[in-house]
């Protein structure tokens, strides 16, 4: 196992990235502790782990409320003696895509923007201040392959707000790892185009024209499964990449290519 006895932190592990993400690193060794703003879902969640012979435990914590995350996180140094790995998997609120920039309200634009960026500040900070002291840990930050488009995509998908939000995200993650490195944290971005395989089969005919443009921008001809993403993250994570920050996983099936 990659993450035998690691202390692993997820914020969103309700959603469908975060919780495939905690599963895969309580698969391989980790002790998960998971939040979101709606208990029953990180408690399923967790009971899923359990199930599988994991150990996982379910808190309610809002990835916005600085109070919240630096109890919660005291909480866990307290029960677990250490926090090894923070991933942050929030649902951007607010997120308004397809709408044309010149014709998009204020507060569609910005919310997204202040909501991931807020939340990956507010969560990865706090979990830097306790992996500093160990001079150990990895922070996960995800992002999209908004950022990346084409012109032809930027003309087609109309990303808003949460474009901005995601190049906010990846460029906080470069410059936080260039400030922890020194200190012994790393930090990894994953970068992932749309995850099809959650998309609700009762909107297929509304979805299925955009899935099919999107497959076919990509060289692998498909878009990411959930377990890729897990399978990424997990090794993000581990000693295995312990030479690995700053940088953009790219998990977009080749929808982007690109140095990192």
């Amino acid at each position: 196992m990659m993450l035998e006895n690691k202390i692993a932190v997820v914020y969103g592990a309700g959603g469908h990235i975060g919780g495939a993400v905690a599963k895969a690193l309580a698969a391989d060794g980790a002790k998960v502790f998971l939040t979101g703003r709606t208990l029953d879902k990180v408690e399923k969640v967790a009971a899923e782990i359990g199930a599988a012979g994991g150990v996982a435990e379910a808190a309610q914590v809002d990835a916005l409320n600085n109070e919240a995350i630096e109890q919660h996180l005291t909480d866990v140094v307290k029960k677990a003696g250490r926090i090894d790995i923070s991933f942050n998997a929030i649902s951007i609120r607010g997120d308004l895509q397809g709408t044309p920039l010149h014709k998009m309200k204020y507060d569609d634009f910005i919310t997204p923007i202040s909501v991931g960026s807020s939340a990956h500040f507010l969560t990865a900070t706090a979990a830097a201040r306790h992996m500093i002291e160990a001079h150990s840990g990895v922070i996960l930050t995800l992002s999209s392959s908004a950022p990346g488009l084409s012109g032809r995509d930027r003309m087609f998908h109309k990303p808003g707000g949460f474009g901005v939000a995601c190049a906010a995200i990846e460029e906080f993650s470069r410059t936080l790892a260039g400030e922890l490195g020194p200190l012994g944290v790393r930090v990894v971005c994953l970068r992932s185009d749309a995850v099809s395989e959650v998309w609700p089969i009762e909107h297929e005919k509304e979805w299925a024209p955009a899935k099919a443009y999107m497959d076919a921008s990509t060289v692998l001809g498909r878009l990411p499964k959930l377990a890729e993403i897990a399978g990424a993250a997990v090794f993000a994570a581990s000693d295995r990449a312990s030479a690995m920050t700053g940088t953009l996983l790219n998990l977009t099936c080749g929808s982007i290519m690109d140095a990192n």
